[in-house]
C-alpha cells in the first residue's frame, strides 16, 4: 500500500495480518491509496487507474471500502461511490447472559465489522464489568476487567468504531440481587430500589466503572422491563407512588449523575410505553402517555426504541413518530435474532431489518443499531449473527439491498459465503412452517433439550417429517464446513442437524411401536437409534463446547454442561426402560402410555419460542 494515512495505520495492519494472502504480492492491485477527503459526505469514493485510490470522510467509510475491495475480483475491481444513510450504524453486544465473550473473540468480531462499515459497538453489561469495591458484580461470571475493557476501545477506536458501554440502572440486575450482599438494594428480585440514597451510590459507582474505560462520552443505562417497580421493598418504605413517578424521579437522578460525569445517557423507551397501556405491552395502539409525564421526560436523555419483531414498516413509522412526540429524536434497535437458538434466524433476521430500516430511512433517522441478545444460555454462535449484520450494512450505504454486492461485500468482511450461513438457519426454518422466512421459532433448541420420553412439544410437529430434513441438513452444512478457516464454525450447526435426525422423531416412534405391541421394532430402536443418538449428542456437546471456550470465557459452560448431561442420563435411562421391558422385568412404560396434548394454542403452520428449561420437563420445580 501506498500513502497509508497514519490515521488507519494500526487498525489495517490488524486486518492485514488476519489475511496476510490477500495482502501478499499478486493478492491484489500493486498500489492502494487511501486519502481522506472532508469535502465528501460520509462515505467513500473508489477510484480505479494506474492506482485503485480509495477517498474516504471517516476512517470507518475506509474500513467498509475495504471491505467491498476484498470482496470483488481482480478482474471486477471499478470505482464506486457510497454514502452512509446514518450517522451511527451499530451492534449492540450482549455479554451478560451466561456468557461473556472473550476479548479476542471481540476483538475478530471488530474487524469484521469495521470492513461492513459499522461504527459503534455496545457491550451490553448488566453485571459483567469489574465495579471497584463490589466484589459480587460479576462474580464467578467471567466479568471484564478494567484494562480488558479499554484494551478493546483502544482496538475499535484503530478500526474507525466507537464502543460505549450499555448497563442497567433499574431492572434486569437479578444476577446482583440475589446475593445477600445486595439485599439492601432490592426492590424486587430484580429491580433495584429507588428513592434511597444508597441506591445512587451504587449506580454512581457502576456508572464510574462502566463508562471509564472508554473514549466515548455516550452511555446506555437501561431502564427497561421493570415490571413490578415500587410494588416490593418500595413500597413497604415509602408507601404507594405512582409508577410513572418513580420512573421519572429515578431517571432525573441517574441523569444527573450522568451529567456529574459529562456522560450523554440512553435509556430504553418501552417503560414508558407499557405504563401507559393497559395491557402494559409496549406495541399497543391504544395506549396514552399523559402531557405531564411527558413533560418531566429528559430531554438530554436520548430513548432507544427496540423492536425486533414486526415485519410492516409503517408501524416503525408510526412508533418513531410516538417517540418524536415524547419530545426528543430517539434512536432506533433492531435485532439480529440471535436468543435462545444454535444459530441465528436469518431469513427473519433479513425480513424484520428491511421494515425496520426502511421506516428509518423514510422518516431522517440517523442513529440505528442491531441487537444480539443472548437470552436462554448463549448457546448461539455470535458469529452465525454476521450475515444479518452485513443486511444491515448494506441497507445503511444504499437505498436497497443489492444481492450480488451483498454476497460480494460478504466474502470481504468475513472471508465466507454468504448462503451456506444462511442454509444453517433452516435448523430452525423447517418445512412444516407456513412461512419460514417470517418465523421467529427456535424449534431446533426446543426439540433437542425436550425430555426424549415426555416431549410436551411433539404436538406441534405431527405429521411432519423432519427426519429427512435434518438429515439432509447435516450432509449439506458438512460439505459447506470444508470450504475454509471461516466455513469450519458451520460444523456445529452440522452436528446440531445430525442429532435431531435421530431425536426429532424419537418419542413418535417409541409410543407407536409400544402401542402396536411391535416389540421387533422396540429393539430396533433401543440397540440401533439410541446407542448412535447418545453418540451424536456426545460429539455435539464436544463440538460446542470446543466452540464456547473459543468464543466465551470458561464462566457460564457448566450451565450448558447441565442441559448435555440431563439429556445423556434420560437417553440412558430410556435404553434401560426399554430393556426391562422387553426382557419382561416391568410389563409396561407409562411414558409411553400417556396422551400428549398441545401446549401453546397457534395458527397451523407456526411454531413458538420456548426456552430450554419449559421443554425439559413439565414439572414445575423451583
Amino acid at each position: 500500500m501506498a500513502s497509508l494515512p497514519e490515521e488507519l495505520r494500526a487498525g489495517l495492519n490488524e486486518i492485514i495480518n488476519e489475511r496476510p494472502r490477500r495482502f501478499a504480492a499478486g493478492g491484489g492491485p500493486a498500489t492502494l491509496r487511501f486519502q481522506r477527503d472532508e469535502s465528501l459526505p460520509a462515505g467513500c469514493a473508489v477510484t480505479k487507474g494506474r492506482e485503485l485510490v480509495v477517498r474516504y470522510r471517516r476512517r470507518i467509510d475506509a474500513f467498509r471500502a475495504l471491505g467491498r475491495l476484498l470482496g470483488e475480483g481482480a478482474s471486477e475491481r471499478a470505482g464506486f461511490v457510497e454514502t452512509s444513510r446514518f450517522d451511527m450504524a451499530g451492534v449492540m453486544i450482549d455479554v451478560s447472559r451466561n456468557g461473556v465473550v472473550r476479548p479476542d473473540a471481540l476483538r475478530a468480531l471488530l474487524r469484521k465489522y469495521a470492513l461492513m462499515g459499522i461504527n459503534l459497538v455496545m457491550l451490553y453489561a448488566e453485571d459483567t464489568y469489574e465495579v471497584p469495591g463490589e466484589p459480587f458484580f460479576g462474580y464467578l461470571r467471567g466479568r471484564y476487567t478494567h484494562e480488558e475493557m479499554k484494551g478493546l476501545d483502544d482496538y475499535a477506536d484503530a478500526l474507525g468504531i466507537e464502543m460505549c458501554p450499555c448497563i442497567q440502572t433499574l431492572a434486569h440486575l437479578a444476577q446482583v440481587l440475589q446475593w445477600p450482599a445486595y439485599a439492601e438494594y432490592q426492590d424486587t428480585d430484580h429491580v433495584l430500589i429507588a428513592d434511597e440514597e444508597k441506591t445512587y451510590a451504587l449506580i454512581e459507582k457502576m456508572i464510574k466503572a462502566a463508562s471509564a474505560p472508554f473514549r466515548s462520552r455516550r452511555i446506555h443505562i437501561g431502564m427497561d422491563e421493570a415490571a413490578g417497580i415500587g410494588s416490593g421493598r418500595y413500597k413497604e418504605l415509602h408507601g404507594e407512588k405512582a409508577p410513572f413517578d418513580i420512573l421519572n424521579d429515578h431517571l432525573a437522578r441517574v441523569r444527573d449523575i450522568c451529567s456529574r460525569l459529562s456522560l450523554k445517557p440512553m435509556i430504553w423507551s418501552d417503560m414508558y410505553f407499557r405504563l401507559g397501556s393497559k395491557s402494559h405491552d409496549y406495541y399497543d395502539r391504544e395506549l396514552v402517555i399523559s402531557p405531564e409525564v411527558i413533560k418531566r421526560i429528559p430531554k438530554d436523555v436520548q430513548l432507544v426504541y427496540w423492536d425486533y419483531y414486526h415485519l410492516d414498516k409503517e408501524f416503525y413509522r408510526e412508533w418513531i413518530d410516538r417517540h418524536r412526540a415524547l419530545g426528543s429524536e430517539p434512536i432506533m434497535a433492531g435485532g439480529a435474532w440471535t436468543w435462545n437458538r444454535f444459530w441465528t434466524a436469518l431469513p427473519f433476521t433479513f425480513k424484520t431489518i428491511d421494515a425496520c430500516v426502511e421506516a428509518c430511512r423514510e422518516k431522517g433517522l440517523r442513529e440505528v443499531f442491531i441487537t444480539l441478545w443472548a437470552d436462554g444460555g448463549a448457546e448461539c454462535d455470535l458469529f452465525s449473527a454476521s450475515p444479518g449484520i452485513q443486511y444491515f450494512a448494506e441497507h445503511a450505504y444504499a437505498d436497497s439491498v443489492d444481492p450480488a454486492r451483498l454476497r460480494a461485500n460478504f466474502r470481504g468482511s468475513c472471508d465466507a459465503d454468504f448462503d451456506d450461513w444462511v442454509r444453517a438457519s433452516d435448523l430452525d426454518a423447517i418445512p412444516c412452517l407456513k412461512k419460514p422466512q417470517e418465523s421467529g421459532t427456535n424449534v431446533s433448541k426446543w426439540l433437542l433439550w425436550q425430555d426424549p420420553l415426555l416431549a410436551i412439544m411433539d404436538p406441534h410437529i405431527e405429521g411432519a417429517n423432519l427426519r429427512a430434513h435434518y438429515a439432509q441438513l447435516a450432509a449439506d452444512l458438512r460439505v459447506a464446513a470444508r470450504k475454509g478457516p471461516t466455513a469450519a464454525r458451520l460444523r456445529f450447526p452440522a452436528q446440531v442437524a445430525a442429532a435431531l435426525e435421530l431425536k426429532v422423531h424419537l418419542r413418535r416412534g417409541l409410543a407407536a411401536a409400544y402401542a402396536a405391541g411391535n416389540r421387533a421394532q422396540l429393539r430396533q430402536l433401543c440397540d440401533t437409534d439410541l446407542p448412535e443418538l447418545r453418540r451424536r449428542v456426545r460429539a455435539l456437546w464436544k463440538a460446542h463446547r470446543a466452540l464456547w471456550f473459543g468464543l466465551y470465557k470458561p464462566f457460564g459452560w457448566e450451565c450448558i454442561d447441565r442441559r448435555y448431561g440431563g439429556l445423556l442420563a434420560r437417553l440412558e435411562t430410556v435404553s434401560e426402560r426399554l430393556e426391562d421391558y422387553l426382557g419382561g422385568r416391568v410389563d409396561s412404560i407409562p411414558e409411553l402410555e400417556a396422551e400428549l396434548q398441545r401446549v401453546f394454542n397457534l395458527p397451523e403452520g407456526e411454531l413458538p419460542v420456548i426456552h430450554a428449561s419449559r421443554v425439559m420437563t413439565p414439572s414445575f420445580i423451583k
